[in-house]
């Protein structure tokens, strides 16, 4: 695709801020997720740090060849869970956290190390263009239900006539503002100019969140349950805690993981350092297939191959080590982000000093109390508008890589149809406290479909090519050129008939 911003190009000054505030929109709703979802003292502003200082560990290791953004990881919320279900303490918890975190990058290391012996060849034949295309398109399709789920929320919940907390907003009206997002990045993306153009989901949040604003404030004035889509008691519970303005009001630290970690004063058994090596280890080898599809997918967007330069090695290397570092200031693991990838793609600017400056940003951002309230009272109807499209976006550029693979061959289709079919339907696998995510296990499925019928494809002959049409030439150049037509010849035969009958009269 053409890009507006190459790797190397150096947006400046006000620009350059805005494009990196769009990158940490785009990351920080799923970011901050998985601290949420765990708790025990895990926060979204040291989420944001580690995610910010592993994405800078990263593009060090790439020598910023890579536009890609890393956050928190989904795929280890079971392995967090097992990590404070095992310990006696919160503190032992975090500190099984920064050592899961330190045996998983040491995964991607070993790896690394091997990929850097022998090359990236055999990767290529195991993972062609037929199995990781379905494999990034399922990335995307897998989470659409997240998408479509959160475009039906609110975020302020009341308590029903049974005591339980419910959702206090209809889901229409959620859906509305929800379409009202998507509408507006699908217009600026298509029909802005060009600064538009490069922020459409900035744009696009800020009017989704302007018009949940309204319905909630209408439905607050008018005590309907309704329309209120957002929680803006969030503002207090960050910026008052105690209820009285301070300086924590403005300006807080982050919780670090490691400062709870360091404060731990309890044994550690060997039973629970195998429970963090079962609960970590076998998950790194599953996230490591992702990064392949995530790399594979980046590259076709950016028109350069990231597995050659900087090489996969490097990207593995800032990966695991970037991940270690992301856990050690904010508790969780991290991964590249397809929501990243899929904004360099809407937006053309894959300059990776835009990446850089969205990791300061979060960094930055993690110790200002009303920036981090502000991103968490974002409602989910507006980020499932976001969301859409990013998703969306990350199944489509799947789908394109199999523009060069022949369909009309019975062993491509098998492969194609197997991790499409495994992926979307949700196939995973769970050996005790391990799960092989749908994603893995349709990859792996892809690979062993291939490796299997690769023999057919050889043998199988090339379906024949079309006749390409040739316009015909109507030009007095091209009439030239053509061959001249041969002189009838019937005249000159009747004259020599004609000739021998008057040579026979006179004979006679």
């Amino acid at each position: 695709m053409k890009l507006t911003y190459d790797i190397a190009d150096k947006p400046r000054g006000v620009k350059l801020v805005i494009f990196a505030l769009q990158q940490m929109l785009a990351i920080l709703a799923a970011t901050i997720a998985v601290p949420m979802i765990i708790g025990n003292g895990l926060t979204p502003a040291a989420a944001m740090f580690g995610a910010g200082v592993g994405t800078i560990v990263y593009l060090l290791f790439t020598k910023f060849k890579s536009p890609v953004f890393l956050g928190s990881s989904f795929a280890f919320l079971g392995s967090m869970s097992a990590a404070f279900a095992g310990g006696v303490s919160m503190q032992l918890g975090m500190l099984g956290l920064i050592f899961g975190a330190a045996l998983a990058g040491l995964v991607y290391v070993v790896i690394a190390l091997i990929v850097s012996a022998v090359g990236v060849r055999w990767l290529n034949f195991l993972m062609p263009a037929v199995v990781i295309g379905p494999t990034v398109a399922i990335i995307g399709l897998s989470l659409a239900g997240n998408a479509v789920s959160d475009l039906q929320k609110g975020d302020v919940m009341i308590t029903a006539a049974d005591g339980t907390s419910v959702m206090a907003a209809s889901p229409y009206a959620a859906i509305i503002c929800g379409i009202i997002t998507l509408v507006t990045v699908m217009l600026c993306s298509t029909y802005g100019k060009k600064m538009a153009k490069l922020i459409p989901f900035i744009i696009g949040i800020l009017v989704g969140y302007a018009a949940a604003a309204a319905l909630t404030a209408i439905g607050t004035a008018l005590n309907i349950n309704e329309l209120k889509l957002i929680d803006f008691s969030v503002f207090s519970s960050y910026m008052m805690p105690d209820g009285a303005v301070s300086l924590r009001t403005f300006l807080s630290v982050p919780k670090l993981t490691f400062l709870g970690a360091l404060s731990c004063t309890d044994d550690i058994p060997a039973s629970y350092v195998a429970t963090i090596f079962a609960a970590y280890v076998p998950v790194a080898f599953v996230v490591f297939a992702e990064h392949v599809a995530d790399h594979k997918n980046l590259s076709s967007i950016i028109g350069r191959d990231l597995l050659e330069s900087p090489g996969l090695s490097r990207t593995l290397l800032g990966d695991g080590i970037g991940s270690m570092a992301g856990a050690f200031f904010g508790g969780c693991p991290n991964t590249t982000y397809g929501e990243s990838i899929a904004c360099v793609a809407i937006t053309g600017n894959a300059s990776t000093l835009t990446i850089l400056a969205a990791a300061i940003g979060c960094i930055i951002f993690s110790f200002i109390t009303p920036l981090v309230a502000f991103v968490d009272s974002i409602p989910s109807c507006v980020m499932g508008g976001v969301c859409i499209a990013l998703y969306g976006f990350i199944a489509v550029s799947g789908l394109k890589m199999l523009q060069k693979v022949n369909l009309d061959r019975n062993c491509n289709l098998f492969v194609a149809s197997v991790i499409l079919i495994a992926g979307i339907g949700g196939l995973s696998l769970h050996f005790g406290d391990v799960t092989i995510t749908e994603i893995a296990t349709a990859l792996i499925l892809g690979i062993l479909t291939n490796l299997i019928l690769s023999g057919a494809a050889d043998s199988e002959p090339e379906p024949a090519a079309e006749p390409v049409p040739v316009k015909k030439k109507t030009t007095a150049a091209a009439q030239a050129e053509a061959p001249a037509a041969p002189k009838p010849q019937y005249r000159s035969n009747q004259n020599k008939n004609a000739k021998k009958r008057k040579n026979k009269k006179k004979r006679k």
